[in-house]
C-alpha cells in the first residue's frame, strides 16, 4: 500500500498490539511499572483500568514480551461473560492442563496439581485477564479463591486484571471487600495529551523506519488530537487513513487541510455518527401538509443532506478506484522489474 511510497519497512499504525511499537507516556509507564512491581512481589492482584483504546492490551503484550524470568509461566485470557466454572475451564485450556472429569472439583484438582508441579520446578504461574470488566463479580471472586492455592507460604498463581472503567465499579461493590484487600497496586490509563500525541506518532514512524522529514508539520498534531481525543487506537486508525490519502494524492506533507478533509470522510469511524442531525421517526406519523412552507423547507433540508451523503460516497468510490488503479500499476512495475532481473 503506502509503505513503499513513504519508505516504511512496515505499516506504523496497525491496530494489532505490537510490543515493538509500545510508547510509554507517564501514565502508561506507571501502569507498566506497577505490573513489573507485581511480578517481583509474586503475590496479590494488579488492576489496570482505562477507556477503550487507551493501550491496556498493549501494556499486557509488552509485559509478556519482556519477561526475563524464565521461571514465570504466563497465560493471557481475553474474557467474555464467563461463569466461575467457565473461567476455570478456560484457565485449564490456556495453561494446557489435562483434566480428568467434568466437575468443578475435577477442574480445581487439576489446576492445583499443575501449580504444585510448577512450584516444585521453581516456577510459578501468571494469569493476565484482559477485558476483565466482562467478568461477573462471582467470577472475579473465583480468581481470588485461586490465589489461595499456596505452598511454603507462597502463592502458586498470580493474576493481573485489565479492563475498561466499568471494572472499577465491579471491584468497588460492597461484596468485593476481600478481593480489594488482595490488590497490591492499581492504575488508571487516560488518553494522550497533545504533546504525547506528537511523540506517539513520531515514535511509531521512527519504528517503521520513516525516511520522510517533516511528514506532519507541528500544527498537524493539534488537529489530530482534536479529531481523536488522544485515544491511541483512534490515532492509529486516523493516521493510517491519512497516510493512505497522502499516498493516493502523492503528498509529501500531511497538513491541516488534509487532516480536516480526511476527518470529514471518516466522521462515522471517529465519532460514531454522521455529521448532521439524524433523521427521526415517530410511531404515529403526522399527515404531510404539502402546502406547508415549513414542511417544504424540511423536505429541502432532507434532500440536501441526501445529496451531500451521495456526493461523499461518490468521491470516496472515486478515490478508492484511483487507489486500486495506482496499486495495480505499482504491482505491474514490480512484476516487470522482477522478470527483467530473472533474464
Amino acid at each position: 500500500m503506502y509503505e513503499s511510497y513513504y519508505g516504511f519497512s512496515e505499516r506504523p499504525f496497525q491496530l494489532s498490539p505490537d510490543p515493538r511499537f509500545f510508547f510509554a507516556t507517564s501514565h502508561h509507564q506507571r501502569a507498566l511499572s506497577y505490573l513489573q512491581y507485581g511480578l517481583e512481589q509474586g503475590e496479590g492482584f494488579i488492576v489496570i483500568t482505562g477507556p477503550i483504546g487507551t493501550g491496556k492490551t498493549t501494556i499486557a503484550r509488552n509485559l509478556l514480551a519482556n519477561i526475563a524470568d524464565e521461571n514465570i509461566v504466563a497465560a493471557q485470557l481475553v474474557t467474555t461473560k464467563l461463569s466461575p466454572d467457565e473461567l476455570l475451564e478456560l484457565i485449564a485450556a490456556e495453561f494446557k492442563i489435562p483434566v480428568a472429569g467434568n466437575s468443578k472439583a475435577d477442574l480445581l484438582r487439576a489446576i492445583e496439581s499443575f501449580l504444585v508441579g510448577l512450584h516444585k520446578q521453581g516456577k510459578r504461574a501468571l494469569l493476565l485477564v484482559d477485558e476483565a470488566q466482562n467478568l461477573p463479580s462471582e467470577t472475579i471472586e473465583e480468581l481470588r479463591m485461586l490465589s489461595n492455592f499456596q505452598l511454603d507460604n507462597k502463592p502458586l498463581i498470580q493474576s493481573f486484571l485489565l479492563g475498561q472503567e466499568e471494572l472499577k465499579d465491579i471491584i468497588s461493590a460492597p461484596n468485593m471487600e476481600q478481593f480489594r484487600q488482595r490488590i497490591i497496586a492499581s492504575a488508571h490509563l487516560r488518553p494522550l495529551t497533545v504533546e504525547e500525541v506528537k511523540d506517539y506518532i513520531n515514535h511509531r514512524l521512527v519504528q517503521a523506519n520513516c525516511n520522510k522529514e517533516a511528514l506532519f508539520p507541528d500544527d498537524a498534531f493539534q488537529v489530530i488530537f482534536e479529531k481523536t481525543l488522544g485515544v491511541p487506537r483512534k490515532i492509529n486508525i486516523f493516521v493510517d487513513r491519512l497516510l493512505l490519502f497522502g499516498f493516493l494524492e502523492e503528498l509529501t506533507t500531511i497538513n491541516c487541510d488534509v487532516i480536516n478533509e480526511v476527518a470529514s470522510e471518516m466522521s462515522v469511524e471517529l465519532t460514531g455518527s454522521l455529521n448532521g442531525a439524524a433523521l427521526k421517526s415517530t410511531e404515529q406519523a403526522q399527515p404531510l401538509a404539502i402546502n406547508s412552507s415549513e414542511n417544504v423547507e424540511n423536505i429541502k433540508n432532507v434532500l440536501r443532506e441526501v445529496e451531500e451523503i451521495l456526493e461523499n460516497s461518490i468521491q470516496h468510490k472515486i478515490k478508492m478506484t484511483r487507489y486500486i488503479d495506482k496499486l495495480l500499476k505499482q504491482k505491474s512495475r514490480e512484476f516487470a522489474k522482477a522478470q527483467t532481473n530473472k533474464e
